[in-house]
């Protein structure tokens, strides 16, 4: 029999209890033995759980216990979870981590620390919740050089974008909601300025290319200063508006950020709506392949836990082969970046409409009944290149007392 412990009874942790009892011999079949969660550590007390005779309080008690060969880390946040996850590896146990945190701040380091005590770190549940997605690019695309990883990866922000898009919802009143509804935090920052997102590309970055790669190096954009005009355009164009993290890999160098992006209704992620989560990997000999479903919550994430204790467990002798090596992959600045762009102007076409052309060139106009105000979508550029022009046309906006660019939008279409 395999003893395992969780640390920290939350949303996450009370689900990895709940499936190991209840899929208790479907877990020992694939495991070659059962597998007996001995203690959940935890600050609280849990009188009424089923797990009130297993909660301790003092960490050195699982450390010590030789008994204990795989821990399961579901607390979140950076302190205490990555001393107490370091300490565990150091004592030669196995460690589980839905942490996505833990994982982008100090995954090389702690995979550097398993490869050398012989056991594994491994972290499933860190990236899409429930969505296979890092076991397939180690195990069934280990042939692949990948190109492309581009995800919907955050499911609040998923859904405040379908609530605008669908039901023309201002940003204040969809994220309103899906604090209501329990799936934003009160403070919604680490969500909605795209901060969970970037760490979740940086990891995904990190296994496609086996070099470490800093989330801080990953241009990052939130979704606030979307609004429901922007959808109305976007409806009349075919299109709609997602958070991407998105990574693309050639000859070596990387481009990656986090952003809203305008797709067109064609797009493989735009029919992935409300808290779902898509990934879309693009490799060399395959193309393109998708992953689609429940981002978080309880049970979908505790699944892609209790696949790693199972992992773990059929490797209890040995280091499984996965991560990333601690060289550092450099990330090209933003401004090397192509994409199209949708870009909204004050007043009316007709009377902008030189300007813009020459600075902005070629470009497809939008323009809404009854609003004093018109978009173009200008032909694919550099982000560089982009932000001169831009800052050409507001400069030239101010000398004339006018107003300038409204909103920009990155576009892929």
């Amino acid at each position: 029999m395999i003893k395992t412990a969780v640390m920290g009874y939350g949303t996450i942790g009370s689900g990895v209890a709940e499936i190991l009892e209840e899929n208790r011999d479907v877990i020992a079949g694939q495991a070659g033995q059962e597998v007996e969660l001995k203690y959940v550590l935890d600050l609280r007390e849990f009188p009424d759980s089923p797990v009130a005779d297993k909660i301790i309080h003092d960490f050195k008690i699982l450390e010590e216990d030789p008994e204990i060969q795989i821990v399961v880390e579901t607390m979140g946040g950076l302190n205490p979870a990555y001393p107490f996850v370091k300490a565990c590896l150091m004592a030669g146990k196995h460690v589980v981590t839905s942490n996505k945190a833990l994982v982008a701040a100090h995954g090389t380091e702690l995979l550097a620390i398993a490869r050398k005590k012989k056991v594994n770190f491994l972290f499933e549940a860190s990236v899409g919740g429930g969505i296979p997605i890092i076991r397939p690019l180690y195990r069934c695309l280990m042939g692949e050089r990948i190109e492309e990883i581009t995800g919907i990866l955050n499911g609040t922000t998923n859904y405040i974008l379908t609530k605008m898009d669908k039901e023309g919802e201002t940003f204040e009143n969809a994220l309103k909601e899906a604090q209501n509804l329990g799936y934003a935090e009160r403070n919604p920052e680490a969500d909605v300025e795209g901060h969970d997102t970037c760490r979740k590309i940086a990891i995904l970055t990190a296994m496609a290319t086996g070099k470490e790669v800093n989330y801080e190096d990953i241009y990052t954009e939130g979704i606030t200063g979307i609004t429901d005009i922007d959808f109305k355009y976007a409806e009349k164009m075919g299109a709609s508006v997602k958070l991407f993290g998105t990574s693309r890999m050639k000859d070596g160098k990387v481009n990656a950020y986090v952003a809203p992006v305008m797709i067109g209704n064609s797009h493989p992620l735009c029919s992935v709506n409300d808290v779902f989560n898509g990934i879309m990997v693009r490799g060399n000999m395959l193309g393109v392949s998708m992953f689609y479903g429940s981002g978080a919550g309880k049970l979908p994430t505790a699944s892609a836990v209790i696949a790693d204790i199972i992992e773990a467990a059929q490797n209890l002798k040995k280091n499984v082969p996965m991560g990333w090596s601690s060289e550092r992959q450099t990330v090209e600045p933003m401004e090397k970046t192509r994409f199209r762009y949708f870009v909204r102007f004050a007043g009316s076409f007709r009377n902008k409409e030189q300007e813009v052309k020459s600075i902005f060139g070629k470009a497809e106009v939008i323009e809404l009944y009854g609003m004093d105000e018109f978009a173009i979508l200008t032909a694919e550029m550099e982000e560089g290149a982009f932000k001169t022009a831009a800052a050409a046309y507001n400069e030239k906006a101010e000398a004339q007392s006018d107003y300038g660019i409204k909103q920009t939008i990155r576009a892929m279409m």
